[in-house]
C-alpha cells in the first residue's frame, strides 16, 4: 500500500463519449468510483472523455495508469476485458470510435517521448451500442458496479488503497458537487 509520505501515483482515466451510449462507460464507471469511494493522496481519478492528446501532462505525470474504456473483444456485451502493457496501443488502435484516435495518438506521443507510464493497463467492458444517445444500454448497466470493484482491486493490486464512502460521506460529497465546492 502507497503511504503519504510515498511519491508514487497512480492515475485512473476514464475514456469515453458519453453522447454515444456504451462509449460513455469509461466516465459512467469514473463517476460511480468517485461516489462510492474515498481517493487517496497519490490517486487521481478524472473523466478524461474525448481529450486525446490534451491528456498528455495528465498521464505524464503518473507513474501508474489505469484507463477505463469500451473494448472490442470477443463475448457478449459486458464482458470484462484486462490488457496491461504492450496489449494496450493495440487495443486502442482497434477504432471503436472516433476518441480512440485520439487515445492511440496519446499513446504514440507517450512512447516517441520515452515517457510511457511505468504500468499501464486498460480495464473495460465490450460495448453493446455506440448509437447517439444517453445512457449505457442494460448489458453495460448492469456490470459497471463489477468494473468499478475491479478498479479498485487494480489500483490494490498497485499498492493503492482505496476505502468505500460511508453513506454520509457519499451524501456530503454529493451535496459538494451540487454546490460546486
Amino acid at each position: 500500500m502507497t503511504t503519504s509520505g510515498s511519491s508514487a501515483s497512480l492515475l485512473v482515466l476514464g475514456l469515453g463519449n458519453v453522447l454515444c451510449r456504451d462509449d460513455g462507460l469509461g466516465v459512467a464507471a469514473i463517476e460511480l468510483l468517485t461516489r462510492r469511494f474515498r481517493i487517496p493522496e497519490h490517486v487521481r481519478v478524472l473523466d478524461g472523455g474525448t481529450l486525446g492528446l490534451s491528456l498528455l501532462s495528465q498521464i505524464r505525470a503518473s507513474e501508474d495508469v489505469i484507463l477505463v474504456d469500451a473494448i472490442a473483444g470477443a463475448g457478449p456485451p459486458g464482458t470484462f476485458i484486462r490488457l496491461d502493457g504492450e496489449l494496450v496501443a493495440p487495443a486502442v488502435r482497434t477504432r471503436l470510435s472516433c476518441h480512440q484516435i485520439g487515445v492511440a495518438d496519446l499513446l504514440s506521443v507517450l512512447e516517441i517521448l520515452d515517457a510511457y507510464p511505468r504500468r499501464l493497463i486498460l480495464l473495460g467492458l465490450v460495448p453493446r451500442t455506440l448509437e447517439l444517445g444517453l445512457g449505457c444500454s442494460p448489458e453495460i448497466e448492469s456490470q459497471l458496479d463489477d468494473l468499478v470493484g475491479r478498479i479498485v482491486d487494480e489500483a490494490r493490486r498497485l499498492g493503492f488503497e482505496l476505502f468505500p464512502c460511508t453513506a454520509n460521506a457519499e451524501t456530503r460529497g454529493r451535496a459538494a458537487r451540487a454546490l460546486g465546492l
